[in-house]
């Protein structure tokens, strides 16, 4: 019996409880679940590739998920799924806006790659208004978003946007 393989990438810019809630509830569908950084050369990251890998694995520790693989890709995730034996590629769906622009994707990726489909997962009520580029304003706006991240990846944002002047006392910090 072949293995299950499924490929979920992410901007990460920074990873969300969104994000570790779809890739964990794929992780009990899944024989392996590839966990990509995916590398957009249009898109500008606040954190570094390596940064942006760290605090994902920090979200498959908590889980204690042995069967998920953090990786990073720049290029075709399709190809990239090909590469790696994977059947499926996972995208999130928060709302309508999500869910046409996955349904284009998932032609594009089609036309290159038949034999690997796209599953779309829906965000739990509580985390279809998450986004990376909310809790990035909030921060800027000195705003709580410990309910949004792991609170060690919320440290993490603080300081990158605050620096070491960040707000002890917010987000759950010392």
């Amino acid at each position: 019996m072949s293995k299950k393989i499924i490929v979920y990438p992410i901007s990460a810019n920074p990873p969300t409880w969104g994000h570790a809630d779809i890739m964990m509830r794929a992780a009990s569908h899944f024989d392996m679940v590839y966990w990509v950084a995916a590398v957009n050369p249009k898109k500008t990251y606040m954190f570094t590739l390596e940064e942006r890998l760290e605090m994902m694995q920090a979200y498959v520790d908590y889980y204690k998920l042995d069967n998920v693989k953090v990786l990073a890709h720049e290029g075709t995730i399709v190809r990239f799924a090909k590469d790696k034996g994977a059947g499926f590629l996972l995208r999130g769906l928060r709302n309508s806006t999500d869910y046409q622009m996955e349904l284009e994707l998932s032609v594009g990726n089609r036309g290159i790659e038949k034999s690997i489909e796209t599953i779309c997962m829906f965000a739990k009520p509580h985390y279809a208004t998450i986004s990376s580029s909310l809790i990035r304003e909030l921060v800027v706006l000195n705003e709580r978003i410990d309910q949004y991240v792991m609170p060690s990846i919320a440290k993490k944002i603080l300081k990158k946007i605050h620096g070491d002047k960040a707000i002890k006392s917010k987000n759950g910090g010392e």
